[in-house]
């Protein structure tokens, strides 16, 4: 479950981000730690995310963070590259990843199977498809809990 903060955080940080040429790419607030953390993951579009990049967007993070109070208590902040991850969540991802093979887990079963593998055809506002052994079969994206490269050769 996100941590009620995180959006706030993502409104303070997708300008500042923005304005150094970087994405953000997540957010968590570990409240189980003490202090609290809050990791913050951004990378650079153009080419590796430097960690020249993470300090610039960690300085200028946490002085709108103290300015606007959004954080009650003392906290860590941490901001880094997501570095290379098998999860597709972006639409850039699902580009780059297109014929490579995946496992598509569902929140509940489409046409019996809550566990899918193929090999990426794309995704749309409706489906994820994918393609096993040539035929095309088309996952409802509301179902869509996890898609993730394979370990595996195509399918």
């Amino acid at each position: 479950m996100t941590h009620p903060l995180i959006p706030t955080i993502i409104d303070l940080a997708t300008p500042i981000a923005s304005e150094l040429g970087l994405e953000v790419v997540n957010a968590a607030f570990h409240t189980n730690q003490s202090p609290p953390v809050l990791r913050l993951e951004v990378r650079n579009p153009g080419t590796d995310t430097s960690l020249d990049n993470c300090e610039k967007m960690s300085r200028a993070l946490e002085a709108q963070l103290d300015e606007h109070e959004s954080v009650p208590d003392s906290y860590v902040l941490e901001v880094s590259s997501p570095g290379l991850s098998n999860l597709l969540e972006s639409d850039r991802d699902f580009a780059s990843f297109k014929s490579f093979a995946v496992a598509v887990d569902l929140t509940e079963p489409h046409k019996g199977k809550r566990h899918w593998e193929g090999t990426l055809v794309g995704r749309d506002d409706d489906h994820v498809r994918l393609s096993q052994k040539g035929r095309v079969v088309k996952l409802p994206r509301p179902l869509v809990q996890a898609v993730q490269l394979a370990d595996g050769d195509e399918f």
